[in-house]
């Protein structure tokens, strides 16, 4: 008999080889697709005088509520530090880590980690321990999944960086209001996952990333 948490984990109506058959077509010719990309982000961000690493390492909670190293590109100054959220107009933030974010590039080399098995392509966002506690039953259910590149909540939460620049109190308000909404919103889609809605979820992503008016959510949007 599987154990509770792993049926949480596979989703009604898919299996775990579905989705991992799905994580490794699609992650590898994506990251496959994604090289010139990345090559032409290092290139800028050599010339605007950033000589410091290409990749950074974020210690995120993964799978099975144990941690995993997600990679990441580089988009702030190096030595600089400051609080564990990242706000819009960070001073941290470099300037052509401004532009890799606007557009989520900085999350291309995830798909190292999606081919790995250590991620998928759509789940709950990979998030930092410090703002995980798995004695809630919400955050067991979201966070026992393996973490995605994307998924509604992070489609949603795109914009998150405005609402926690307007507030006075980032940390409290992702505490008490951001990643509570964000978790509601995951564990709904866990509810009724399957590969169809994965691939609708890749390609709702795509949509959103696009600079046309159709794509753009409102940036004053409530939160759910």
């Amino acid at each position: 008999m599987p154990r509770p948490r792993m049926i949480a984990s596979r989703g009604p109506g898919i299996g775990l080889d579905s989705r991992r058959i799905l994580d490794l077509a699609v992650g590898s010719a994506a990251l496959v697709i994604s090289l010139p990309v990345l090559a032409v982000t290092v290139i800028a961000m050599r010339l605007a005088g950033d000589r410091g690493p290409f990749l950074y390492r974020a210690r995120r909670m993964g799978f099975d509520g144990k941690p995993v190293v997600v990679l990441k590109i580089r988009t702030m100054h190096e030595g600089l530090h400051g609080p564990g959220l990242t706000s819009a107009g960070d001073f941290r933030v470099t300037r052509v880590g401004r532009l890799i974010r606007q557009y989520r590039i900085d999350e291309l080399p995830q798909l190292v980690n999606v081919v790995r098995g250590e991620m998928s392509l759509v789940g709950p966002r990979p998030e930092d321990p410090r703002y995980v506690d798995l004695s809630d039953p919400l955050h067991r259910k979201v966070f026992m999944v393996k973490p995605g590149i994307t998924g509604p909540a992070q489609i949603q939460f795109r914009h998150e960086g405005e609402l926690l620049a307007a507030s006075d109190d980032p940390e409290r308000l992702y505490r008490g209001v951001i990643l509570p909404a964000k978790l509601r919103i995951d564990a709904a889609y866990l509810d009724r996952r399957t590969v169809g809605t994965d691939v609708l979820m890749i390609g709702q992503t795509v949509l959103a990333l696009l600079p046309h008016p159709f794509a753009r959510a409102s940036k004053d949007r409530r939160i759910p």
